[in-house]
């Protein structure tokens, strides 16, 4: 990339990373490079809070930058001076609430142009769950990649540091490799679809749902769970689903959803598909992964937990679970060098939790025990875990804990399948 500066400027500004900035920001550290002689590794940690600014929709790089001149000190006392007051402002704005003004909604975001690609995989992509850690509490879920990348643009989603960022692969010989997959008929699985897409708004494209639906009704022993943040439920009201099959929404509050949800559907939107599928007797449920905090987080979630308890009953819900925002650093580097990209979702006291980043735990106890205690109606009734989150939150945010993960899965596998029971009992999906 050629830059507008002399050549050993360049290759500083290009060292610290400074051209993924804006034009201003850019010319305006470049100015202070050279008036205070910062250092790559400096300029970097400039870069990056003046990254972090734009990103949020806050001050400038160039309004929180001291006036003072320090006469009598030196240019290493001087640098050291200006990092600290711009840090401090920073993190200042890291640990306030945020605020999500109506102007942010939206803002630099416009439809993908995904090209959809047909390939021939070599294998089914059939594996156990790449967030699970030895460090937080895991149902042991499989994960199952009918589809390669995602459609929508939620702005903390890590789908997109994985694959090519407008291509999204189908692979022409799924289903044939779905049927051909050897099932013990004494084991209980579970399988999800969500992990590297959508598991609903591709339709039937290639034949994903039809080879789906097909490999849960032969094995009756799986559990298959489609998440969505989808409407798209429309080849599922034209056929006869399985009750193995559990069909089950990512939610969060209208303001989230429209500031860092892009392209998805509203939340009237996903809980009317909920909803209709439910009425034909689909065991649906609800993931609150992420919860989000910011200044009217309470009153928001408040009002969608309202919501849930009166449209929908507890035997219809299989599940809730709640999780929050957690971060490897290759993700927080790849969400920095998004051009024209506004988000306030790393405007947040990032601390190290179970080696990632995540918010502390007293703000993650808050928003997961305000959660379930909201939905008390449907506790003992309705399946609630804490999904990617220490073991150590269970026991304050649920009153009780397990002991292991198998432990946790045979809890898991038991709730869901008396639910399933009940179902195939009452003639669903038979």
């Amino acid at each position: 990339m050629k830059l507008p500066y002399p050549e050993r400027l360049q290759g500083l500004i290009l060292q610290a990373g400074l051209d993924r900035l804006p034009a201003k920001p850019l010319k305006f550290l470049a100015e202070q490079a050279v008036r205070f002689r910062f250092t790559s590794q400096e300029l970097r940690q400039l870069g990056d809070m003046a990254l972090d600014l734009q990103m949020w929709g806050e001050s400038t790089i160039e309004t929180l930058w001291p006036v003072q001149e320090w006469d009598g000190l030196s240019h290493k006392q001087r640098r050291q001076r200006i990092l600290a007051q711009i840090s401090a402002q920073w993190r200042q704005l890291k640990l306030s609430p945020n605020h999500y003004p109506q102007r942010f909604a939206g803002k630099g975001f416009s439809p993908q142009r995904i090209k959809r690609l047909t390939i021939e995989r070599d294998k089914l992509g059939l594996g156990v769950c790449p967030v699970a850690s030895p460090q937080t509490r895991c149902c042991n879920l499989l994960t199952l990649d009918a589809v390669e990348n995602c459609g929508f643009d939620c702005s903390y989603c890590s789908i997109q540091s994985f694959y090519h960022g407008d291509e999204v692969r189908f692979d022409s010989g799924f289903g044939e490799k779905l049927a051909r997959l050897e099932i013990d008929p004494d084991r209980f699985y579970h399988i999800g679809t969500g992990q590297s897409s959508d598991s609903l708004m591709w339709g039937n494209q290639a034949g994903i749902l039809e080879a789906l639906l097909e490999f849960a009704r032969r094995h009756p022993n799986v559990i298959l769970e489609l998440k969505t943040k989808s409407k798209n439920i429309s080849y599922l009201l034209k056929t006869n689903v399985p009750p193995n099959l559990l069909c089950t929404w990512s939610l969060n509050t209208p303001t989230l959803i429209a500031n860092e949800e892009h392209l998805t559907a509203s939340l009237d939107e996903r809980l009317r598909s909920a909803r209709r599928l439910a009425d034909r007797g689909v065991l649906v449920g609800f993931h609150f992964h992420p919860m989000i905090h910011y200044d009217y987080w309470r009153e928001d979630y408040g009002l969608l937990f309202q919501r849930l308890l009166r449209e929908f009953t507890a035997d219809e819900i299989v599940l809730v679970s709640f999780g929050t925002l957690t971060y490897i650093k290759p993700v927080i580097k790849q969400l920095r060098s998004r051009k024209d990209f506004h988000s306030k979702i790393l405007q947040m006291p990032l601390v190290e939790c179970d080696g990632k980043l995540s918010y502390p735990q007293t703000i993650k106890q808050e928003m997961f025990s305000f959660a379930y205690r909201s939905l008390q109606a449907w506790h003992d009734k309705v399946f609630f875990y804490l999904c990617m989150e220490n073991q150590r939150l269970w026991q304050p945010v649920f009153g009780y804990e397990y002991p292991s993960n198998r432990a946790f899965e045979a809890a898991m596998q038991q709730a869901y399948s008396d639910k399933i029971r009940r179902r195939r009992r009452d003639g669903y999906g038979s």
